[in-house]
C-alpha cells in the first residue's frame, strides 16, 4: 500500500502537535506520561505558590507543585506530585505554605505524621496550614512600632511647640544668663577640685599615718568588744539588777517601817526616847566625874551613903513634846 504525500503530511502535523503539546506542558512542570500519585491541598490563601514550586519533608524535595486552581468558594486547589514513592506519607500530615530560602519563593512543607501508619493514596487531601514568611513576620512586628514611632513624633512635636511658646526672648536671656552663671560655677569648682587635690598630694602622709591610726583604734575597739563579750556581761547585768532589787525592797521596808532601822526612821516616839535616854547617860557620866564618891564609897567604919541629888542641869532638861 503507497502512502500518499498528504498522509504523511496529516501524520507530520499530528506527531507535531503531540510533541508541542508535551513540551508546553512538560515547560509548565507537567508531565503527560506521569505515573507518581497526586494528592491534593485546599488553602485560603496560597501566598505566592506558583506551579513547580517544590514539595519537602524535612527539607528533602520528594515531589513538586503540579497545578492551582482557584474553586468556585474562592478558595485556593493545589495538586501535588510525589516523586519519591519510597517516602510514606501519613494521612494525618500537613501541608504548610512556607518560605523556601532568604531569597524568596515559596514551597510546600509537609509536616509528615511518622507515628502514623495510616498512608496516604493518590487522590487523598492533606490537611493544610500556612507560615507567615519572613516579610509578612517583619511587616507584623514593624507594624506595632510603626504606631509607637508616630505616636512618639507627635508628642515630641507638641513638646517642640510648647518649647517654642514659653521660650520667649525674656526666657531666652534668663537661660542664657544661667547657663553662663553654670560655666562661672563649674569653672570655679574646678579649681577647688584643683585645690583639694594639691591639699591631698601634700598631706597624704598625714592622712596615711590618720587611717593607720584610727585602723589601729578599730582594732582595739573590738579587742574590747570580744573581752566584753568573754566577761560574761550578761550575767553580771542580772547580778547588778538583783541587787538593785533587793536594795529597793530594803528601802521599801525602811520607808514602811519595818524593823529596827524601819522603826527608828518613821517611829517618832522612838527617836524622842532615844534623844532622852542619850542626854541622860550624858548627865550621868559628868555627875560621876564631878562626884566620884556619890558612887563609890569606901568606908572602913560604916560611914553612911549620902543621898543622890540630882545636878542642876538634869532639872533643867527639856521634857519632850509628844
Amino acid at each position: 500500500m503507497k502512502i500518499t504525500k498528504e498522509i504523511k503530511v496529516a501524520v507530520l502535523v499530528i506527531l507535531s502537535t503531540v510533541l508541542f503539546y508535551w513540551g508546553f506542558t512538560f515547560l509548565k512542570g507537567k508531565n503527560l506520561f506521569d505515573t507518581n500519585s497526586k494528592l491534593y491541598a485546599v488553602y485560603d490563601n496560597v501566598a505566592g505558590l506558583v506551579e513547580a514550586a517544590p514539595v519537602t519533608i524535612n527539607g528533602l524535595i520528594i515531589g513538586k507543585v503540579n497545578t492551582i486552581e482557584m474553586l468556585p468558594d474562592g478558595k485556593m486547589k493545589v495538586e501535588l506530585v510525589i516523586t519519591n514513592e519510597q517516602i510514606k506519607i501519613a494521612k494525618s500530615s500537613i501541608a504548610q505554605i512556607m518560605d523556601s530560602g532568604l531569597i524568596g519563593g515559596r514551597e510546600i512543607a509537609i509536616i509528615n505524621n511518622f507515628s502514623d501508619t495510616n498512608y496516604t493514596q493518590s487522590g487523598d487531601i492533606l490537611k493544610t496550614s500556612n507560615k507567615l514568611g519572613l516579610t509578612d513576620e517583619l511587616a507584623n512586628q514593624i507594624g506595632p512600632v510603626k504606631d509607637k514611632v508616630e505616636v512618639l513624633l507627635e508628642n515630641a512635636n507638641k513638646l517642640i511647640e510648647n518649647l517654642n511658646a514659653t521660650l520667649d526672648a525674656s526666657t531666652q536671656q534668663k537661660l542664657k544668663a544661667s547657663i553662663a552663671s553654670l560655666e562661672l560655677t563649674m569653672s570655679e569648682f574646678s579649681k577647688i577640685s584643683k585645690n583639694a587635690n594639691e591639699i591631698l598630694s601634700e598631706n597624704k602622709s598625714k592622712l596615711t599615718t590618720t587611717l593607720s591610726n584610727f585602723e589601729k583604734s578599730s582594732s582595739n575597739l573590738n579587742s574590747m568588744t570580744t573581752s566584753l563579750e568573754k566577761a560574761n556581761l550578761a550575767a553580771t547585768v542580772k547580778k547588778l539588777e538583783a541587787t538593785l532589787t533587793n536594795v529597793n525592797g530594803i528601802m521599801a521596808n525602811l520607808e514602811q517601817g519595818k524593823g529596827s532601822m524601819g522603826k527608828l526612821l518613821n517611829d517618832d516616839v522612838m527617836y524622842t526616847n532615844l534623844t532622852k535616854t542619850s542626854k541622860e547617860l550624858e548627865l550621868l557620866l559628868q555627875d560621876l566625874r564631878l562626884n566620884p564618891t556619890r558612887y563609890v564609897n569606901v568606908s572602913v567604919f560604916g560611914k553612911k551613903n549620902k543621898p543622890y541629888v540630882a545636878p542642876a542641869t538634869e532639872q533643867n532638861i527639856e521634857q519632850p513634846k509628844n
